[in-house]
């Protein structure tokens, strides 16, 4: 999680490891609330306790749909799964319980590892906007989910916020920030965890745990992937995200970045060009996690070579809004880049063919280019193109730039980029949930996964890649085993009732599916 602004009020030791966000609420009384749950069906009821008291199974039901809902023009599905699976379903609406749709269970499978069968069914035909739920024979009803032209225009606003939400530093008012607000937290001086008798000034950027702490490698992942969403989906972000910048003529996403970015540049060190690692928070005191004293660890080349990447990816980028300030950043990137090539070798670190993409891009300076060529000519490069993300970040850079490039090596990336999404597309096709991984509760390779289908869906639209994507949100969002919105909070059955923490709290997930997200608004708003 990421989210701290509320926890005043409410640390507890014990829950240190769950979301600081509100309780449920409901988004309705579906009838799946009274459905029996399968697994207690097949069992022979509940369990008898050593107390003599009844263990009654929790009720999950065994029809999965999104519990956020589904676009009116897109491809609605739906799971089914148990030890038997009807040949039809039916979707009725909310309340009056009125049939609206009827439809066949399709590719029914059984599942050696789980014991029980899944189907699949497809209610695309249903485009009335309104509040529904699925009725099935023998399995029971699904948690209820609307229909609507804007299904995640909130959601995605929501997670492009959560950065907002979190920012060090400032004070957040009611008005944009509601039950988070808070007067500016961290304004005292830090001091160098080598030397704590030197203070620092190293206010801003955002919060990355309970504890407040900002991580610059991270910070600068994060912020990579909004950059990179951002270039890919440019009109599905807006300058009305409710920010106090909202309005300034510059797309909110752009203003959350800068914010992240003016802290990181405070974290280089003036003499060397190289980045502190982290702003850690002290608790060793006691008190209030926003007045924690921060300490800042030592320069780190990692840090410093995604410094120099993210720095110059917003230099491009911002160029057309601020000019002045794109060139600071530039030259603070080259600084970077400087230090890491003082302390290090390029091939120490695949990071170094990312940023020298992002460096040849912005400045199309030929040495830039001869560590891109080294890292193009290894034997092993179509492996690591797949392994590594700094490899194809990099390369997809590599291909947008307006510099001087090779039109063969362009032709031999794209050959590698759409030979990776056709394997994701085909490990999709082939799961019962139609995602690519439906195990564990980290789903940074899943969003992965996304986001180079998403990238490939940016240079060659592919309708089929585009639901792909949303098969996976839909995934996200409660069409999964468990029946879990892993998202939000704000449904019938979330992360929350699984002691999860939930994506939007997690900051590098929660760049991952704005980025997934991103294309879903792209085609609305297209």
């Amino acid at each position: 999680m990421f989210s701290v602004m509320r926890r005043k009020n409410r640390i507890v030791a014990a829950v240190l490891l769950l979301s600081l966000i509100g309780s449920v609420a409901g988004c309705g009384a579906s009838s799946a609330e009274k459905q029996v749950d399968m697994t207690e069906a097949n069992s022979g009821g509940p369990e008898i306790a050593e107390n003599g008291e009844y263990n009654v199974p929790l009720q999950i039901p065994s029809v999965l749909a999104d519990q956020i809902g589904y676009k009116t023009d897109s491809v609605k599905t739906v799971i089914l799964h148990g030890k038997k699976i009807p040949k039809t379903f039916s979707v009725k609406e909310l309340g009056t319980k009125e049939e609206k749709y009827t439809g066949d269970v399709v590719k029914t499978v059984y599942n050696n590892e789980t014991e029980e069968y899944t189907g699949i069914g497809y209610f695309t035909d249903l485009k009335e906007e309104g509040n529904y739920y699925v009725s099935a024979d023998i399995i029971g009803e699904s948690y209820s989910f609307s229909i609507s032209e804007d299904a995640y225009a909130d959601l995605f606003n929501e997670a492009c916020k959560k950065y907002y939400i979190n920012r060090c530093g400032t004070s957040l008012s009611e008005e944009y920030a509601g039950e988070n607000a808070h007067s500016a937290c961290h304004t005292t001086p830090a001091h160098m965890q080598e030397h704590p008798e030197t203070e620092i000034d190293v206010t801003g950027g955002w919060h990355m745990d309970e504890q407040a702490d900002r991580d610059t490698t991270v910070g600068c992942k994060v912020a990579e992937n909004l950059l990179l969403a951002f270039e890919m989906n440019e009109t599905a972000f807006t300058d009305e995200a409710g920010i106090p910048e909202s309005g300034n003529e510059i797309p909110d996403i752009l203003d959350e970045v800068r914010y992240e970015i003016e802290w990181l540049m405070k974290m280089q060190d003036a003499k060397t060009g190289g980045e502190y690692g982290a702003a850690l928070t002290d608790s060793s005191g006691g008190g209030d996690v926003m007045t924690y004293p921060v300490m800042v660890t030592p320069v780190s080349m990692e840090a410093t070579i995604n410094f120099a990447s993210v720095l110059a990816k917003f230099s491009y980028i911002y160029q057309k809004y601020d000019g002045g300030f794109a060139t600071t950043c530039l030259k603070a990137a080259d600084r970077a880049w400087s230090c890491y090539f003082n302390n290090q070798k390029a091939q120490d670190n695949t990071a170094v063919f990312k940023a020298a993409a992002e460096l040849y891009r912005a400045t199309g300076n030929k040495g830039y280019e001869a560590v891109l060529e080294d890292y193009f000519n290894r034997e092993n490069f179509g492996q690591i193109f797949n392994t590594d993300d700094n490899i194809m970040i990099g390369s997809v850079t590599y291909l947008s730039t307006s510099q001087t490039v090779d039109v063969k090596r362009c032709e031999y990336l794209m050959k590698l980029l759409m030979e990776r999404s056709e394997d994701i597309a085909q490990k999709a096709g082939q799961s019962a949930y139609l995602v690519t991984k439906t195990s564990g509760e980290n789903f940074s390779a899943l969003l992965e996964d996304m986001r180079c289908l998403t990238i490939t869906d940016h240079i060659i639209y592919n309708h089929e890649y585009t639901t792909i994507i949303e098969n996976h949100a839909h995934f996200l969002m409660g069409m999964n085993p468990g029946a879990v919105n892993y998202v939000t909070d704000t449904t019938e059955r979330t992360y929350v009732d699984d002691a999860g923490v939930g994506i939007l709290n997690d900051p590098q997930a929660d760049a991952l599916l704005v980025f997934m997200l991103s294309v879903l608004e792209q085609n609305r708003e297209e």
